[in-house]
């Protein structure tokens, strides 16, 4: 029972990494969403470079109502409850962009925090109480993300102007 505990108390002081890339990572669980589902024109590709960093980049257009890009990596369903944060290991290329966190595969929202990226290496903490519930661009009147469950997670970039983007993801971990 004390090896238990131990183990448990190890995992919350250290964290859990959800997901650390390297140049053999399996990516087909990662999907890219572009505004091209609401008839949009922005282009995306994530892939693993020779670095073995997570890339996400791409085209963001306003053409036709567009305006956003989007890569989102789902998993089975897990008991987040001892966490309290999300840490991020990237480097940017000095836009904003937004971190996203689904509880619940059968919720239409998601829970959101948008995040400045400097343009170098950079660990980003984004506490789960400081993530908002949205629904295709509106904040919903309802309370902010719980940490109970997590399914899914993602990166969606949408400043209202079309511009290149790219963004390398080293680690996502939660503490």
């Amino acid at each position: 029972m004390k090896i238990l505990a131990l183990l448990i108390y190890m995992m919350m002081v250290n964290g859990f990494i959800l997901i650390d890339f390297n140049k053999k990572s399996q990516i087909d669980n990662w999907t890219v969403i572009n505004d091209v589902v609401m008839g949009g024109r922005s282009e995306a590709d994530f892939k693993i470079n020779s670095n073995g960093y997570g890339i996400f980049s791409g085209q963001v257009s306003l053409e036709n109502n567009g305006g956003f890009s989007s890569v989102r990596y789902r998993f089975e369903s897990m008991d987040v409850i001892k966490y309290k944060k999300v840490i991020l290991k990237l480097k940017g290329d000095g836009k904003i962009y937004q971190f996203r966190i689904k509880s619940d595969l059968s919720h239409a929202h998601t829970y959101v925090k948008h995040f400045q990226t400097s343009g170098e290496w950079e660990t980003i903490e984004i506490d789960f109480k400081d993530m908002h519930p949205q629904f295709r661009g509106r904040v919903l009147d309802m309370a902010n993300y719980s940490g109970k469950r997590m399914t899914e997670i993602a990166f969606l970039i949408a400043n209202k102007k079309a511009e290149a983007f790219r963004l390398e993801i080293d680690k996502i971990s939660l503490q």
